[in-house]
């Protein structure tokens, strides 16, 4: 699903943020990726969602390098990925249902299908009262749950979140965990950035641990497994 190759980012002139970054993630895979303030978490998923290219190394998505791609090619590429930004990225003009329902307008679903999904995710996420409402006229906790309905309401591929429980309280924040984890059932890939220790204690997925540009992979259900095994024998 995603391999990077000796992967380098910088801004301008400035240091690399991120440095010699190598992994691969299968797909239906979940990882939670962790790290502290400034560690690149931010780079690392603009990269990932084809928001920018590396300045060195190689990056393929969807068994593509995207490396040498042409912008056609990265927009294809795009329609096949849900994300979750930090700062929600919902259109203000637009009501609640329809920034849920755009992605699947974008990709031509019919009118009454749109209308039965996204009625039915706004109820799941606790906004079934909302669907009129402007972005604006909502609390933060309410614009991020539409910003988390309208990265999976086309099922993607691949679904990228940043924080995205972070304006919640623990109960919806551990709901919305819940319906990442259906989707991940279904197939789809996730990677999820976040400074919750009780998520991802809860939820034991491997842990892409970034810090000081570098990335490193622990899985927590490995480690048990190997203390186990070293205490067994």
């Amino acid at each position: 699903m995603i391999k990077f190759e000796h992967v380098g980012l910088r801004y301008g002139v400035g240091p690399e943020v991120l440095s010699d970054v190598n992994f691969s993630l299968e797909p239906g895979s979940f990882h939670f990726l962790n790290g502290p303030s400034g560690a690149g978490k931010t780079s690392l998923m603009s990269l990932m969602y084809l928001g920018r290219k590396s300045t060195r190394g190689r990056v393929t998505m969807f068994g593509q390098s995207i490396n040498d791609m042409p912008q056609e090619g990265l927009a294809k590429l795009r329609q096949k990925i849900g994300v979750v930004f930090q700062e929600f990225r919902l259109l203000p003009h637009l009501s609640a249902f329809d920034n849920v329902a755009l992605p699947l307008r974008i990709i031509g679903t019919p009118e009454r299908e749109i209308m039965s999904n996204v009625n039915e995710l706004l109820e799941w996420v606790g906004l079934g009262d909302y669907k009129q409402s402007l972005p604006l006229t909502l609390s933060g906790g309410q614009q991020q749950r539409i910003a988390v309905a309208r990265a999976v309401i086309a099922r993607p591929k691949l679904l990228l979140a940043d924080e995205p429980t972070g304006n919640l309280d623990d109960e919806m924040g551990f709901r919305l965990m819940n319906l990442f984890e259906q989707l991940n059932t279904m197939g789809t890939t996730i990677v999820i950035a976040t400074h919750s220790q009780a998520i991802m204690e809860k939820f034991g997925h491997p842990r892409m641990m970034l810090g000081h540009g570098h990335l490193n992979i622990e899985d927590p259900k490995k480690n048990w497994l190997q203390r186990t095994m070293d205490g067994v024998f």
